[in-house]
């Protein structure tokens, strides 16, 4: 038997309407993180998101990406995010660290706030599987991310 995903039936694009999205994206591996930008921008589209209903933020680096999700929750400025970045292996434990707090701090808001976010950011051994995981196929993480984000916000509803 094989494993895999099974996709959700889009809710209609109706359910979207009045809602607004922030894309939390990382200023390093810049090349990486556009790529996934795009890929989720994509993707809120296609499931009827209006351009005007989504705004951007980059913060410094993914370790960051937690505390300016808590903000935006916080402040209103959002009913989901998706959050996307990059953190490559390098040869000390700084991954360990950047990557392991960054999805606990991520985690840590959507509970405390009980708004989804959407985790679209990579921990990956090298930059060829960031380049593998951020390509413009439906297989793109930030795709996935958006997907799931708002796969959450409609199943919060329906059980509200």
């Amino acid at each position: 038997m094989k494993s895999g995903y099974l996709a959700p039936e889009r809710p209609p694009a109706e359910q979207f309407a009045g809602l607004s999205i922030a894309i939390l994206a990382t200023r390093w591996n810049v090349e990486i993180v556009d790529a996934l930008v795009a890929g989720a921008r994509r993707t809120l589209a296609d499931w009827g998101v209006r351009a005007e209903q989504v705004r951007e933020f980059r913060s410094p680096g993914a370790y960051e990406l937690p505390l300016l999700a808590h903000q935006l929750f916080e402040r209103g400025h959002c009913d989901g995010i998706v959050a996307v970045g990059a953190v490559i292996r390098g040869d000390t434990p700084h991954f360990d660290f950047v990557a392991g707090e960054c999805a606990r701090g991520l985690m840590d808001v959507q509970l405390r706030h009980g708004r989804p976010v959407g985790f679209g950011v990579l921990t990956v051994n090298d930059y060829a599987q960031a380049e593998q995981r951020a390509g413009a196929g439906s297989d793109n993480k930030g795709c996935e991310a958006a997907a799931a984000m708002l796969e959450m916000l409609t199943l919060s509803r329906s059980i509200a």
